[in-house]
């Protein structure tokens, strides 16, 4: 039971204390709750299903002068009860979880849709020029561009790093940097959403890599996750109108250069305080440079010139949008993913990238005109499928 008890203020002289004492009369206590006990034929008068709140009021009254027993009632506490919805008393803590809520879902949307948008305008670029190495450069140094600006601007804090910092950050970047590449290449040579199936296998490769080299055991039924998720992918590929080698090499090389950026990242990130967009950024600073000089020597200057050349005469000026989007979405959806890990458990995030992948591979589908088998579409459910049964087994 829930009480509130009111009580106004009452002023008091001394004329008021020196008449009180001469004029003061017995007032009995009465109960002013209904009882408790039940009679036969009678029901309880006080609810337990809401909490009852309580409001008194006492009446001093004038002491001037001597008042009867009549006017003495009004000296009586008087008091009053009522019921209160269970709204009152819960509804304090609604706001903020419905506010969080509300958070996470905006940084899922958000998430989805800069991704959505960057592997179209990616794909759009790959189409009219053909080097994957280049462009994958360009986004990594577009966000730490982007990065740096805002550190020094003071829209964003930057971060108190130490050698130590980018010491451990070093084996994530080169894990990030060959993911990233490879990806970019896949999409050079197939479809998104062919890409992105192969991608969903990625689980796979995470439990494989803990299991044999790290050692790790998991339940039986994370195994059992991993059927649907190397058999919708098998019969993915093995349908895939447009199949490429290049392209299915590249995606799974991503998977595995991806599980092992993430064990790296959860070993030597322990116990540093970087927020997750001031920890992308760096990533992206030292990936940056850590491909630059393989992008080079891979591709070089005279290949991106002539490339240039052909794409501009093809396309036109609409080709520097295309690419000057796909390196900025790259970077915000990044950006937005590590941060929303600041805020969700990776149960959530594993959930969310699953979904994410799903609108990848069917706006890719409709917007460019994707041809896909029934079958093929079935391995890809499945793949997805067992991409989320994987998630609900790890909680």
């Amino acid at each position: 039971m829930i009480s509130s008890l009111r009580q106004p203020v009452v002023g008091i002289s001394g004329s008021d204390l020196l008449l009180r004492q001469r004029h003061a009369t017995l007032i009995k206590a009465r109960s002013f709750l209904p009882s408790l006990s039940r009679e036969k034929g009678q029901r309880s008068l006080v609810s337990v299903q809401k909490p009852l709140h309580i409001a008194a009021s006492l009446g001093v009254g004038n002491f001037v002068s001597v008042k009867s027993d009549d006017d003495k009632r009004g000296d009586l506490v008087k008091c009053e009860a009522y019921e209160a919805d269970r709204s009152e008393v819960e509804g304090a803590s609604t706001p903020s979880e419905a506010a969080k809520k509300v958070k996470i879902g905006i940084y899922f949307a958000t998430w989805w849709a800069l991704n959505v948008v960057f592997n179209i305008y990616n794909k759009k670029v790959l189409n009219a020029y053909p080097y994957p190495w280049l462009t994958s450069t360009l986004s990594l140094a577009c966000g730490s561009l982007m990065m740096l600006i805002s550190w020094a601007t003071g829209i964003a804090e930057a971060p108190k790093t130490d050698p130590e910092f980018w010491k451990s950050l070093f084996p994530v970047a080169v894990a990030h940097t060959i993911g990233h590449v490879a990806a970019t290449v896949s999409m050079s040579k197939v479809a998104v959403s062919f890409t992105h199936i192969i991608k969903s296998g990625e689980p796979a490769f995470s439990v494989l890599v803990s299991r044999f080299l790290l050692g790790e055991s998991f339940p039986v039924p994370v195994y059992l996750s991993l059927i649907p998720i190397i058999g919708g992918c098998a019969l993915a590929a093995v349908t895939e109108l447009n199949f490429n080698m290049i392209g299915f090499m590249g995606a799974m090389i991503s998977n595995l250069a991806f599980v092992f950026r993430n064990i790296f990242s959860k070993k030597g990130m322990k116990g540093k305080s970087v927020s997750g967009m001031n920890y992308y950024a760096c990533l992206s600073i030292l990936s940056l440079a850590i491909l630059t000089p393989f992008a080079i020597a891979v591709e070089g200057p005279q290949m991106w010139a002539a490339g240039w050349q052909t794409a501009m005469s093809q396309i036109g000026p609409q080709f520097i949008w295309w690419l000057a989007a796909q390196s900025v979405f790259y970077h915000l959806y990044n950006q937005v993913s590590y941060m929303s890990l600041d805020q969700i458990s990776p149960l959530t995030f594993s959930i969310g990238n699953t979904m994410k992948r799903i609108s990848v591979i069917v706006s890719s589908i409709i917007i460019f005109h994707t041809p896909v088998q029934p079958i093929n579409a079935l391995g890809a459910a499945i793949a997805i499928l067992g991409t989320f049964l994987y998630s609900q087994a790890k909680l």
